[in-house]
């Protein structure tokens, strides 16, 4: 098989990326090394930036984003008894939408075969061949027959374990990396949101975010040292220690129920660069992880996608290899702030072990000064709606 661009992975970020080809005229083909229904089933975060937004738009793919999502114009942080309300909308004119990251993959999937997007599903032992020519190769088996695709790009966008990166040899990347010394224990529940925006909370006992997926279904976050196992928490513990957790104004109006889904996230921020090599682009977290405080991770791989489309389209339709050659460069500035705003939002909000009063009084000052400026929140709010591609 023969195509322009082979993409690696079809979790939201390669499946967007199919679409955006296809829509401009270029020939692609989507591989993924599990089944539709297993990416449908990782649970993952849902709050969009403008970009995420703008990109489904571009591809006449909103309706139901519309339709079914909620417009958030702000968040609070809460420090105890204190909530501080970010008035995103009112401090940028702009606000995100919350939507399913599992939804918008499915709108994606769903519009796959109607607008002739291949994508490979059950792709087994996939690898990249040849990436520093201008001929790259990708082999795999499928149904125990092996396959190859010749293309002139590949697009890895299949994650952190993914053999995209791996490709690349390690003489010419680079990683940077903090692993965190704590988990996300989260709780799904179809019960309505304690408040109509989302709560990231200090707590003395330790980190909690309340969030949700609808006005019905609920998606609640503790954070918890990486050797708890989630069996030791049982659904009432974790209602218990959020209520203490979110403080007494987010407490009076949680409701338990029971849980759909609880799994323990492990935290880490993780840069690779460079995120192009040869005939190589990655794209999402293949290429960068941040800790869910301030939900960048989807946001950073649609940002991925979008100057990647514009590289690709300019390479194809131009002969413009310098655009894909500064892909990287474009697409690092804006990994690297983002991965600024999302530590700086995890250590303002979590207790680390190795932190004593100090530490501690300074995040108590942070607060205050940010509770009391609009300067301060201004620059949150920025950073959280999304800054511009």
């Amino acid at each position: 098989m023969k195509t322009d661009v082979a993409i690696i992975g079809a979790g939201p970020a390669g499946l967007l990326l199919g679409h955006l080809l296809r829509a401009e005229g270029i020939a692609c083909v989507v591989l993924e090394r599990q089944t539709g229904d297993y990416v449908l089933s990782r649970i993952r975060a849902g709050v969009l930036e403008r970009v995420t937004v703008g990109l489904m738009e571009r591809l006449g793919l909103d309706a139901r984003m519309k339709a079914e999502g909620l417009p958030h114009g702000g968040f609070n942080l809460a420090d105890g008894e204190r909530l501080i309300r970010i008035d995103v909308a009112g401090l940028t004119g702009d606000s995100v939408m919350v939507y399913g990251q599992t939804e918008l993959t499915r709108d994606l999937m769903d519009a796959a075969e109607p607008r002739g997007l291949e994508v490979i599903y059950e792709a087994g032992d996939v690898a990249l061949h040849a990436i520093d020519s201008d001929s790259p190769y990708v082999t795999y088996s499928k149904d125990g027959v092996a396959a190859r695709i010749d293309a002139r790009i590949v697009v890895g966008c299949d994650g952190f374990h993914g053999p995209s990166r791996r490709a690349i040899p390690a003489s010419v990347g680079q990683v940077f990396e903090r692993v965190y010394p704590f988990g996300w224990l989260g709780i799904l529940a179809d019960v309505p949101p304690c408040n109509h925006e989302l709560i990231y909370a200090n707590h003395e006992r330790g980190f909690a975010l309340a969030s949700m997926r609808s006005p019905t279904r609920s998606r609640y976050y503790i954070d918890v040292p990486l050797t708890e196992k989630v069996e030791d928490w049982s659904d009432d513990r974790i209602w218990d220690e959020l209520a203490v957790r979110l403080g007494p104004e987010a407490a009076a109006q949680i409701t338990r129920g029971p849980s759909i889904e609880k799994s323990i996230a492990p935290l880490r921020s993780f840069v690779f660069e460079p995120m192009r090599h040869g005939s190589l682009l990655l794209c999402g977290d293949s290429a960068h992880i941040v800790p869910p405080t301030g939900a960048k991770g989807l946001n950073l791989a649609a940002s991925d996608v979008h100057y990647a489309v514009e590289a690709l389209v300019a390479f194809f339709r131009h002969g413009d290899a310098d655009a894909v050659a500064g892909y990287s460069a474009k697409a690092l500035a804006r990994v690297w702030k983002s991965e600024r705003f999302s530590w700086s939002l995890t250590k303002l909000m979590h207790r680390f072990p190795e932190d004593g009063p100090f530490e501690r009084r300074m995040q108590v000052a942070e607060l205050d000064y940010i509770a009391s400026s609009e300067a301060a929140q201004r620059v949150i709010a920025e950073n959280y709606v999304g800054l511009p591609v």
